[in-house]
C-alpha cells in the first residue's frame, strides 16, 4: 500500500483539525465575493462554491458538516459585506455569525447527499435539493429585519444578457438556483466518478433552460422614451450646502426638455411643510426647468412625530401631494433592532442614534403627460418584491433615490447600482438609480445600461433618454415560483426522510422472537 506523501499527510491532518477546518470553511465560503461588483467576475460564480462543497462533503460526520456550513455562510456574508466594517466594526462579525447559521442545514444536506460514494439517485437529488436549500437560506435572510437581500448569489449576473432574460422569467431566485446547480454538478464531476453522467445531465438541463428562455420567451419591448435628469451633487458636507449644489445643477437643465428631475436620497434636510421657503425654491426650480422634481426629504416631520425619509414630487406650484415614505429601513444604519438589547452598537460603530419611522404603503406617482413612476428609497432596490408590486400597480418606470456616501471608497456604490439592472430585467421596466455621490446609473427594460454612469467622483446633472417598457414579464405575472418549487422539493424530501425513519423504527427487531415470548410462563405460575 502506498504511503501518503508528506504534503498529502499534512493536508489530511489539517482537515482533521477543527481549527484549521473552521478557517478553511470560512475562506471557502468567502470565495464567491469576487463575482459581485466591484470586481464583477461574473463567470467565477459558476465554480466559486465548489471548494466549499468539497470541504463539506468530506466532513467525517453530519454534525461537522453543519459547522462547516455555518462557518462558510459567515465567511460568505463577511466577504460580500466587508465594506460595512468601518461602520459596524466588530458587530458585523457578530451579525455574520448569526446569519451564517442559515447555511447550517445546507451543510448537513450536502453531507447527507454527497458524502462518500453516492450513487446516481443521491446525486440527482442533490442537483435539486442543494439549490433549494440555498434558496431557503437566501429567502430567510432577505427578511428586512435580518439585513435584507443584499448579496444574493444570482445578483452577481447583473451584466450577463442571457442571465437577465432568465431573471425576467424567475427573478434573481432562478439565477441563484441555476448557479448552485452548476456548482454542485462541477463538484460531482471532480469528486464522484460513478455519477458523472448525472452531473453532465444537470449541466445540460441548465443550458437547455437558458436556451429555451432565450428562444421562446420574448424580450422586453420598448414603447416610447422619457427624458430623465439625474442630479448628483457629489461629496458635499452638510444638508444646506448639498441642497445649494443640487439647486445649482438643476438650474443648468433649463431648456433641455426633460420630463423629470431626480435628486438623490436625503437631498433635502428639512421638512417642507415646516419650511415653506424650501417648497417655494423647489417650485421655482420646477418652473425654470419645465419639469417636476422628485426630491428626497430626510427630516423630522411637522405633521407627525419622528424622522422620515420621503420621496416628494414637486411641481411648478410646489409639492403635488404625492409622497412616499420609506418602508424598509436599513438595520443599524436607520434603526436598531431591539434597541434596548442591541443599543450598545452605537458605541462601537456608526449605528443610528435615533430610529427612523416607517411608511405604511407603496405609492405610484403620476407625472404630467401620464407617465407613472414607482419610487423606492436606497436599500429598497434590493427587494425584488417591492419593484414587482409597483409594476403590478401600474408603474412604467422605477426610480430609486440613494446615498452611499458613507461607503464612498468601497464596493458598495457599484454593488448598489448593479441591483437596478436586475430589477429592470425582472419587471420589464427601466430603473433610474440616482445617488448623492455616485454611482448613479440608468438601465433599460432589459437590464441594459442607458447612457453614461456617474462615478463617485462626479458632480453633475445628466440627462438620459430612457426607453420605456411595455407588457408584463413572467416574473411580475407569476411571482417567485423558483422559491415555491424549492419549498415543495424540500417538503417532499423531509416527508420521505420522515417516512424512512418511521419504517426503520417499525422494522427494528424486538428483544426476542414473538413466539418465544408468548410461550414463556408468567412469573408465579406453573
Amino acid at each position: 500500500m502506498r504511503e501518503p506523501a508528506g504534503g498529502e499527510d499534512l493536508w489530511r491532518r489539517r482537515l482533521a483539525s477543527p481549527w484549521w477546518r473552521g478557517a478553511m470553511a470560512m475562506a471557502a465560503g468567502a470565495l464567491p465575493a469576487p463575482a459581485f461588483p466591484e470586481p464583477s467576475l461574473w463567470w467565477w460564480a459558476y465554480v466559486a462554491l465548489v471548494p466549499w462543497l468539497l470541504l463539506v462533503r468530506s466532513a467525517p460526520t453530519g454534525r461537522r458538516a453543519v459547522l462547516d456550513g455555518w462557518l462558510g455562510g459567515a465567511g460568505f456574508l463577511l466577504a460580500v459585506h466587508h465594506w460595512l466594517m468601518p461602520s459596524l466594526h466588530v458587530f458585523i462579525v457578530v451579525l455574520a455569525l448569526l446569519l451564517g447559521l442559515l447555511w447550517a442545514p445546507w451543510g448537513w444536506l450536502t453531507h447527507r447527499l454527497l458524502h462518500g460514494r453516492p450513487g446516481p439517485g443521491r446525486v440527482a437529488a442533490a442537483l435539486v435539493l442543494l439549490p433549494s436549500a440555498w434558496l431557503m437560506a437566501e429567502l430567510v435572510r432577505s427578511w428586512q429585519y435580518l439585513g435584507g437581500p443584499w448579496g444574493l448569489l444570482g445578483a452577481s449576473q447583473w451584466q450577463v444578457a442571457p442571465a437577465l432574460r432568465l431573471a425576467s422569467v424567475g427573478g434573481v431566485w432562478l439565477l441563484g438556483f441555476l448557479l448552485v446547480v452548476v456548482n454542485v454538478a462541477v463538484t460531482v464531476l471532480i469528486a464522484v466518478a460513478r455519477a458523472r453522467t448525472v452531473a453532465l445531465a444537470g449541466l445540460t438541463a441548465c443550458g437547455a433552460v437558458a436556451a429555451g428562455v432565450w428562444v421562446w420567451e420574448p424580450p422586453a419591448q420598448e414603447s416610447g422614451t422619457a427624458r430623465i435628469a439625474v442630479v448628483q451633487p457629489g461629496v458635499v458636507q452638510g444638508p444646506g450646502p448639498r441642497f445649494e449644489r443640487g439647486a445649482e445643477l438643476t438650474r443648468q437643465l433649463a431648456g433641455r426638455r426633460v420630463d423629470l428631475v431626480v435628486w438623490g436620497e436625503s437631498s433635502v434636510g428639512q421638512d417642507l411643510t415646516g419650511h415653506p421657503e424650501l417648497s417655494r425654491r423647489l417650485a421655482a426650480l420646477s418652473r425654470r426647468v419645465g419639469a417636476d422634481l422628485l426630491v428626497n426629504v430626510d427630516a423630522r416631520r411637522s405633521d407627525r412625530p419622528g424622522i422620515y425619509k420621503s420621496s416628494v414630487l414637486i411641481g411648478p406650484d410646489g409639492p403635488t401631494g404625492q409622497r412616499y415614505d420609506k418602508m424598509r429601513l436599513v438595520p443599524f444604519g436607520e434603526y436598531i433592532p431591539a434597541r434596548p438589547l442591541l443599543g450598545w452598537a452605537t458605541s462601537v460603530g456608526k449605528a443610528a442614534g435615533e430610529d427612523r419611522q416607517r411608511g405604511t404603503r407603496q405609492v405610484v406617482m403620476r407625472l404630467p403627460g401620464a407617465l407613472r413612476i414607482g419610487p423606492l428609497v436606497c436599500f429598497e432596490s434590493a427587494f425584488p418584491d417591492m419593484s414587482r408590486n409597483l409594476v403590478r400597480d401600474g408603474a412604467r418606470m422605477l426610480v430609486v433615490q440613494s446615498s452611499t456616501s458613507t461607503f464612498q471608497r468601497s464596493w458598495a456604490p457599484e454593488q448598489h447600482a448593479s441591483l437596478a439592472a436586475l430589477r429592470a430585467a425582472e419587471t420589464w421596466r427601466p430603473m433610474v438609480h440616482a445617488t448623492l455621490t455616485g454611482q448613479s446609473a440608468v438601465f433599460g427594460p432589459r437590464g441594459e445600461p442607458v447612457g453614461p454612469r456617474m462615478s463617485t467622483g462626479t458632480s453633475a446633472a445628466t440627462v438620459y433618454s430612457v426607453p420605456l417598457g411595455r407588457g408584463t414579464s413572467p416574473y411580475v405575472r407569476i411571482g417567485p415560483w423558483p422559491v415555491y418549487g424549492a419549498v415543495a422539493a424540500l417538503a417532499v424530501f423531509c416527508a420521505a426522510e420522515g417516512g424512512r425513519a418511521l419504517r426503520r423504527r417499525t422494522d427494528r427487531p424486538s428483544d426476542g422472537p414473538p413466539d418465544q415470548r408468548a410461550d414463556q410462563p408468567t412469573p408465579g405460575r406453573p
